[in-house]
């Protein structure tokens, strides 16, 4: 059919030893992360009564440019890893493109998506600091599903307050969650402090991201032995999901390609800042130029419609502030079916990183025209995908799409993270026409903005 296989494997002696730090490499570093209540950079001892000692630090390094993997973390990688490269034959014919179309496919494993290459190094180091147990929150469940994985593989306890519009949306994410004996509870919740707040100044709120992480912050530091994981948006995450980038690169050398154009959706960053890690360094280092698109949903546009400020990372603001493309941590997002990218803001890294223009573009897109390109996709290449993943395959085809106008053979890669069977309510939606695209107002971005921090001498 043509010299490159369907997928691509690497084998498990070649799982990567080693994370890359792509802040290293960076021309300007992301601003420093603020203390609430001082306003000055924070520390690791600052960070340490949140997060675990070992992920402190990581979450502050911005001088390593590989970080050692543990073995035991190796170990657990081997059950999924390494992935496959997936060369989209079937998506080109469709297309009729000159173009060659790769997608890297994390979504072989039960947690149905990239999610687990952070939350198996997460709870490890939670267990090897002797702690009895982590609290997290999840938009659209995979996180969550991941977490409470890896904690049953580490003996640990596992907490995850979800977003209540996913929570309603996908009972049967909870019912894996409480496979793997963690606690699920729907945020708002009346479980913190910070929870009744909202509901009692939002009834009936469907909740978002920037809720649920206040509600899991407030969990951990009032219960001895807990701290709290993030599945996005931190540095440490975007670390450990290098792994997908490194991956995807070697497996391209083995067919002699590298990609032109790199795509991922963008919520938290997590999925893009996985993807782009090798080649963002490459290019950051002078030595390729591919062309980097971040894919947002048009109800949540905190790249494309969003200001670089520093803001609090939760919608209670209990959390550091982060210099960061934000709608503002109050701004709470029209309930779409992309449950994972409903997030106020974008990870420090890849806001500095857009703010500098090495993040070349970031485009928002509706959520029907997600689902066309998600269906097509099912069809051609028989994968049935997640909303959030579907984002980049969306601009992917366009981008497809402009190669066959153009005559141009430009090779792709986008990020399939994750799987949609727990998505069917949205498919079906879609297919019964009742899906609609919410497209926030200048006036409802105006109200998100407005509770953006005021801080003179600081804000810029």
């Amino acid at each position: 059919m043509a010299k490159d296989p369907y997928k691509i494997y690497l084998s498990e002696d070649e799982i990567p030893k080693q994370w890359y730090n792509v802040r290293a490499d960076m021309k300007t570093d992301h601003r420093p992360i603020l203390h609430p209540g001082t306003l000055k950079p924070v520390t690791v001892d600052d960070m340490s009564p949140i997060f675990c000692t070992k992920l402190a630090e990581q979450e502050l390094n911005a001088t390593d440019r590989f970080i050692d993997i543990p073995e035991p973390v190796r170990e657990r990688y081997r059950m999924y890893r390494p992935s496959p490269l997936m060369r989209a034959y079937y998506l080109e014919k469709a297309l009729d493109t000159p173009a060659k179309i790769y997608y890297k496919y994390e979504g072989g494993n039960t947690s149905g998506s990239h999610k687990l290459n952070s939350s198996i190094a997460q709870a490890y180091y939670a267990k090897e600091q002797g702690l009895k147990g982590v609290t997290t929150e999840t938009g659209a469940g995979q996180w969550g599903t991941a977490l409470s994985m890896a904690c049953q593989y580490f003996g640990l306890d596992c907490k995850v307050f979800m977003v209540k519009c996913s929570y309603e949306q996908k009972p049967y994410r909870k019912e894996v969650i409480h496979t793997y004996d963690a606690d699920i509870i729907p945020s708002p919740s009346d479980t913190t402090e910070v929870g009744r707040k909202i509901l009692e100044r939002f009834p009936g709120s469907t909740g978002s991201l920037g809720t649920a992480i206040s509600e899991a912050v407030e969990y951990a530091t009032t219960h001895d032995g807990y701290r709290y994981v993030l599945g996005s948006v931190l540095n440490q995450v975007l670390i450990h999901q290098s792994i997908i980038g490194i991956e995807a690169k070697a497996a391209m050398e083995k067919v002699d390609a590298y990609p032109d154009i790199v795509i991922g959706c963008a919520g938290g960053g997590s999925n893009l800042g996985g993807i782009m890690a090798p080649f963002m360094g490459d290019k950051l280092n002078g030595k390729a130029n591919p062309y980097f698109i971040a894919v947002e949903p048009a109800s949540c546009p905190s790249l494309t419609r969003g200001k670089f400020a520093y803001d609090f990372c939760d919608t209670g603001m209990v959390t550091p502030l982060a210099k960061m493309y934000t709608l503002g941590c109050g701004f709470i997002p029209s309930a779409n079916h992309a449950g994972g990218l409903r997030y106020h803001g974008m990870s420090p890294i890849l806001s500095q990183l857009y703010h500098d223009g090495f993040l070349d573009e970031a485009r928002a897109v509706e959520q029907t025209a997600v689902f066309e390109a998600a269906e097509l996709f099912a069809k051609v290449e028989g994968i049935l995908p997640a909303p959030e993943s579907s984002h980049a395959i969306r601009v992917a085809i366009d981008e497809a799409i402009r190669c066959r106008e153009s005559g141009e053979a430009k090779t792709i890669l986008f990020n399939l993270t994750g799987t949609g069977y727990f998505d069917l309510a949205a498919y079906k939606a879609y297919n019964e026409k009742t899906m609609s695209d919410y497209i926030p107002t200048d006036e409802d971005l105006a109200r998100g903005f407005a509770t953006i921090p005021k801080l003179p001498g600081i804000q810029e």
